[in-house]
């Protein structure tokens, strides 16, 4: 009887020790408040999103939540505010998946909101589908969606800067690939709708936004705004909702031991958006409230270019739409400071 008793202690402890020590990671200790300032939260309706909101608005903070569904969205809205006893707390929707959707949020963005302090790109999802524009869910939502969103609001973050853009992308950036021809032809990186072709094309969009985030700096050099790509740790949220059922049922106890919970995996997100002292590592990635090596892949300058001059046509940012402005042309534009 001893002797299991024994077993189960021991292996009660590993799992507390494994747990607390390697799963659930550094945790945000900047003690930096926000009154004044305004937080956009893409997804910020559930998982990180939402915890990342609640915490910026626990400090001060205007928050927008930019979410898609309206119901959990202003449901989400509520429990932030009761949580913080902070009433600027709105909900206005963005539908990431549609290129119209991304240009009338900014639209009306740009129109109600003063200035935009940090923007937090963070909705993020697993599986099959394509977007109302012809491309692949992944890659739209993830990557696509949030590149045009930036672009656009990048102009009056330089108004009322310093500000930040922090972009969700994922460890699993390392195992991305870009094939640009085969992007220009399938308006995708991979082909087929199987288990393993939705995981290879959430590693390809976790690598777009770090060769986003790394040319972003690279323009943005000498400007007031910064960026920050993140891998948030291994997360017990939603992000695979669009898997099979099944698939699911065999996550569901591996990912309720061991992977972090939503508060948690928030904290180099916030990290990267409040921490002082920052600033000169701008186009940088970070992992467990620290700076981290970014795969060989993602430290491609040229790579990187060309991704972003590519995105700029997939998204229409050369045409003629009044919010179609490419961020090059917006560098020597800047408009008096906002205060």
């Amino acid at each position: 009887m001893v002797a299991p008793v024994g077993f189960v202690a021991v292996v009660v402890v590993c799992y507390v020790f494994a747990y607390y020590w390697v799963f659930r990671g550094a945790r945000c200790l900047s003690p930096k408040k926000l009154n004044g300032k305004t937080a956009l939260v893409t997804g910020g309706n559930t998982g990180i999103g939402k915890a990342t909101a609640l915490e910026l608005a626990k400090r001060g903070a205007r928050v927008i939540l930019a979410c898609r569904n309206k119901k959990k969205a202003e449901a989400a809205v509520f429990d932030i505010r009761r949580e913080s006893g902070n009433n600027q707390v709105v909900f206005m929707q963005l539908d990431l998946a549609s290129f119209q959707s991304v240009r009338s949020f900014a639209e009306t963005f740009l129109k109600t909101e003063p200035r935009v302090d940090i923007l937090i790109n963070n909705a993020g999802l697993m599986g099959p589908g394509c977007t109302e524009d012809g491309f692949s869910m992944v890659l739209g939502v993830n990557y696509l969606g949030h590149f045009l969103l930036t672009n656009l609001l990048l102009r009056r973050m330089q108004q009322c800067g310093p500000s930040r853009v922090v972009n969700v992308s994922a460890l699993l950036h390392r195992l991305g690939n870009i094939d640009f021809s085969f992007l220009a032809c399938n308006k995708d990186l991979v082909t087929g709708q199987s288990t393993w072709r939705n995981f290879q094309a959430y590693c390809n969009s976790k690598l777009c936004n770090v060769l986003f985030t790394r040319e972003l700096a690279n323009i943005l050099e000498g400007s007031k705004v910064t960026c920050y790509s993140l891998h948030p740790g291994i997360i017990y949220t939603k992000l695979c909702r669009n898997m099979s059922l099944w698939q699911q049922f065999l996550l569901m106890p591996f990912a309720k031991l061991f992977f972090l919970d939503p508060e948690s995996g928030s904290q180099t997100t916030l990290y990267c958006a409040l921490q002082e002292g920052i600033e000169t590592l701008s186009g940088r990635y970070f992992s467990n409230c620290a700076l981290q090596q970014v795969g060989h892949k993602g430290r491609d300058d040229a790579q990187a270019k060309k991704l972003w001059e590519v995105s700029e046509r997939l998204t229409g940012l050369s045409s003629s739409h009044p919010f179609s402005v490419p961020l090059k042309k917006l560098i020597n534009s800047e408009a008096p400071r906002t205060t």
